[in-house]
């Protein structure tokens, strides 16, 4: 009697053929998952850069850009020392910032980051009158002027003209264009014949009458709200 060791079963083809047909399924999921990544990836890096030149070329919307003079709005009731305000104006979908700093002073901003559009915040505890702060890019703008002090915005804010009425109740009334003063913005989007405008006084056609605040606040109530 002899004995031998016992023989491995005889390979089952369709078995085979199930594995392999599983293998080629994984193989190919794996290429359509890499290349929807690689694809996914060139699409975001290209409509980055694409947003970017948008931006600093000045093809995208920016605060102030409209020559006619917006709506006044009623941004607040009150806006206390220390304390800021996230708004929309002009329109609906313009982000704005209003920061009132210690000493009173009364500023508006556009609240979209020159550099790539995203979103600017106040932050109070820098400094001794806070920062404009886009955490993007680390974008630094100066909460009394609005101009960069740092990372790589091109250019300042544009400033959205407040007013303050004598029941303390904060109005928006127009927009500045970057490097425009809150007095050159009012008399380019009201008209220069207006009181405190260039014009004023030099026989020209008076421009349409539009809607004001309470108390119609002029050129020389911004010039008051960018000094302070």
């Amino acid at each position: 009697m002899s004995v031998t060791d016992p023989q491995p079963p005889a390979p089952d083809p369709r078995a085979d053929a199930a594995q392999e047909a599983l293998r080629d399924r994984i193989a190919a999921d794996s290429l359509t998952t890499r290349r929807d990544y690689l694809r996914i990836v060139a699409t975001v890096s290209g409509g980055l850069a694409v947003g970017g030149v948008a931006v600093a070329s000045g093809i995208l919307h920016r605060h102030g850009d409209s020559d006619g003079a917006p709506e006044p709005k009623k941004v607040a009731d009150r806006i206390e020392p220390g304390e800021s305000l996230a708004f929309r104006y002009p329109g609906d979908e313009d982000r704005a910032i209003a920061v009132r700093m210690d000493d009173g002073t009364l500023a508006g901003y556009s609240a979209v980051c020159t550099h790539l559009a995203c979103a600017v915040l106040w932050r109070k505890e820098r400094g001794s009158e806070g920062e404009l702060y886009c955490p993007c890019h680390e974008g630094i703008f100066d909460a009394r002027t609005g101009e960069v002090t740092a990372g790589p915005p091109p250019r300042g804010l544009p400033k959205v003209i407040l007013v303050e009425q004598v029941d303390g109740s904060v109005w928006a009334i127009g927009t500045a264009r970057s490097g425009e003063s809150l007095v050159e913005g009012f008399c380019r989007q009201n008209g220069d014949d207006r009181p405190g405008c260039p014009g004023f006084g030099a026989g020209g056609p008076a421009g349409p009458a539009r809607k004001t605040a309470p108390a119609g606040p002029g050129p020389q109530a911004a010039e008051r709200s960018e000094r302070t």
